[in-house]
């Protein structure tokens, strides 16, 4: 029999709130059955959280998420999927590294900003 698993049980394993859960299932991410008010997920339903979450924290959005998810293939070997999520990886690291120029930039700017500031309250403190 395969493993199911109640959405307490996810809440607790993922440390989502169970209203995060709800939401997935919402935009068709997660589909549990039924038992009466219960929610029964699967092991699938499981790893979709999984790939959910981990998709989250290397910043893609939702959308990406399920059409990542959607391209699931084991058939094929997965390699629409595993090709999809390498571009993504590819355009999230340049996102990255403009983001961390445009950082860089505006460091500098606040540095001579201060500098400017700083010579001017020093030099109206002198007078």
């Amino acid at each position: 029999m395969a493993k199911t698993y109640l959405i307490g049980e996810l809440s607790k394993e993922f440390d989502v709130t169970t209203r995060t859960i709800r939401f997935y299932e919402s935009e068709g991410l997660l589909a549990p059955t039924r038992d009466g008010q219960k929610r029964i997920y699967s092991d699938q339903d499981r790893v979709n959280l999984k790939l959910i979450l981990r998709g989250k924290r290397l910043g893609f959005s939702l959308a990406e998420s399920k059409d990542l998810i959607e391209l699931y293939d084991p058939e094929s070997g997965n390699t629409k999927q595993l090709k999809t999520l390498l571009e993504k990886i590819e355009q999230q690291r340049a996102l990255l590294a403009q983001q961390l120029t445009d950082i860089q930039l505006m460091q500098a700017e606040l540095d001579d900003a201060e500098l400017r500031c700083r010579e001017a309250f020093t030099h109206s403190c002198a007078e």
